[in-house]
């Protein structure tokens, strides 16, 4: 027979999930409306791989797509493949694989904080997650960096796992080498990450060197392999490589400098104000006054960092799983001190920091026996209950510029056939989704403007085309909604307007 507090730690368990899964799939493939144009790019590489076996660079099952010229992140692409295949090229469709991140995100949480410590701050962990404005964005669109958070999160669960059942840890593996696949920017943090958690429970006699655990390391070396081709060609140490099941590609232009040791100050300086601000003034990122986790949690977050680093500081010689929270919290500062980020180039720092909110909530409340915890609850349901109004409504509206809002509704009014020309704000990622370019057809005629460089325009592709000097009386018009129309609405053309975009015939 289930106790009484197992009774509500399991009802609340499911409240908190329901909470967090409504909040992520309420008007899921709706709002944000539109697309952006990296998850159109990631949606139709997709499409491509699907019809031709190739991405639009003509490369088979590349490990890294070379996509605007500088490359993109693989992992959305390769698990948007399913759902492409059964759903077709559907905004929705592309969105799903971070949808089940984040909503996978949730229980893991639970369940990693309730391995580190236990099953109240478990719950508090996931019901900070699940009301978390910077967590509920990031489910919502396809953004392909944003797939990082999660799988790391998934690895760190299992390793600590693995630290009973060495079975788990290659589970830890096989999700720390797919999140390189995720974002590049943290190549150089997963292995500082494993390094500091063997070491420290290698140390504390915690990890054992047994059959799984090599399996473990052959695996991740065996996924790691492939970006270390990737490396290698692209500092021009070997030659492209070109297979009937994969391809490792060059890039027109490789972001290496993107990481910096001399920057490290004002890198600093920005990554404290992204945190105090609890915004990078991208809407895509951060709602309105909002912040990343509500602007009530930026106490709890540094009492708890404070009560963590107290408490291993006085156990330097003993071993607690909390520590591995800190080496997840120093890498996501890290990677925030070597490159210039906003919230989404920084995204591994905040599972941490909801963590560390959850520890400090828990001190807090357990410092007065439980006293305040009512009115901590009622203050964080409060702030997510005006964030979800807010999103849903004056959010909603405010975002769509940014996702290309009335784009697709354009182009599917637009005549079948004759030359379709765009202004030159829109990208042409987003036009080959919604126009279903085939890829063979993109790839035999697309021109660019600015071949080679680290950010391709496209000049034309098929029938559309990208920029115009006047009116030509034989084309259709896709005109962003900040371009003057006067010039062809006295050469005679109708204009139509579908969000932010008109539709311009004759």
């Amino acid at each position: 027979m289930k106790t009484r507090r197992e009774k509500l730690v399991r009802g609340a368990f499911w409240l908190i999930l329901a909470l967090g899964v409504f909040a992520r799939l309420w008007q899921f493939g709706s709002v944000p409306g539109g697309l952006n144009q990296d998850e159109a790019f990631a949606g139709y590489e997709a499409w491509s791989l699907l019809k031709t076996g190739m991405d639009t660079a003509g490369y088979r099952f590349p490990v890294y797509l070379t996509a605007w010229g500088s490359g993109m992140n693989a992992l959305e692409t390769y698990l948007m493949l399913p759902f492409v295949a059964a759903f077709g090229l559907k905004v929705w469709a592309i969105r799903l694989p971070q949808l089940l991140v984040g909503v996978l995100s949730l229980p893991v949480t639970y369940l990693l904080a309730r391995s580190v410590w236990d099953e109240v701050h478990g719950l508090a962990a996931m019901l900070l997650l699940a009301v978390c404005p910077w967590h509920v964005l990031l489910s919502r669109w396809g953004l392909e960096s944003n797939l990082a958070p999660g799988f790391l999160l998934f690895a760190l669960y299992f390793f600590l796992r693995g630290l009973e059942d060495s079975r788990r840890l290659l589970l830890s593996a096989l999700f720390y080498g797919l999140s390189l696949y995720a974002y590049a920017t943290i190549w150089p943090i997963v292995p500082l990450l494993l390094l500091l958690q063997i070491v420290y429970c290698a140390r504390h006699g915690r990890l054992r060197l047994d059959r799984c655990a090599v399996l473990a390391v052959l695996l991740l070396a065996l996924l790691a392999l492939p970006l270390l081709l990737f490396l290698a060609v692209n500092y021009g140490l070997i030659g492209e490589i070109r297979t009937a099941w994969f391809s490792v590609p060059k890039l027109l232009v490789l972001r290496a400098g993107e990481v910096s040791f001399s920057n490290i100050p004002e890198n600093l300086k920005n990554l404290l104000g992204i945190l105090w601000t609890q915004s990078d003034g991208l809407p895509w990122n951060t709602a309105g006054d909002y912040g990343l986790l509500y602007p009530l949690s930026v106490p709890f977050a540094l009492l708890g960092l404070i009560v963590l680093l107290a408490r291993r500081l006085r156990g330097l010689r003993s071993f607690h799983p909390e520590t591995l929270v800190l080496f997840q919290l120093l890498g996501g500062l890290l990677l925030g001190a070597l490159v210039h980020v906003n919230v989404n180039r920084v995204n591994i720092l905040f599972l941490p920091l909801v963590l560390m909110t959850a520890e400090g909530v828990c001190w807090f409340c357990g410092l007065f026996r439980g006293k305040p915890l009512p009115l901590v609850l009622a203050a964080y349901l409060c702030c997510f209950a005006f964030f979800a109004r807010f999103y849903f409504t004056d959010y909603r509206a405010s975002v769509e510029p940014s996702f290309a809002y009335g784009l697709g509704e354009a182009i599917a009014a637009a005549p079948a056939e004759g030359t379709l020309v765009f202004s030159e704000d829109v990208y042409y990622p987003t036009v080959l989704f919604y126009t279903r370019t085939p890829p063979e057809e993109f790839r035999a005629t697309v021109r660019y403007q600015n071949y080679p460089a680290a950010y391709l325009r496209a000049a034309s592709f098929g029938r559309c085309r990208f920029g115009f000097d006047a009116p030509e009386a034989d084309a259709a018009y896709i005109l962003s909604a900040w371009t003057d129309l006067r010039p062809f609405t006295e050469a005679g053309y109708t204009a139509a307007q579908y969000g932010y975009y008109y539709l311009l015939t004759r």
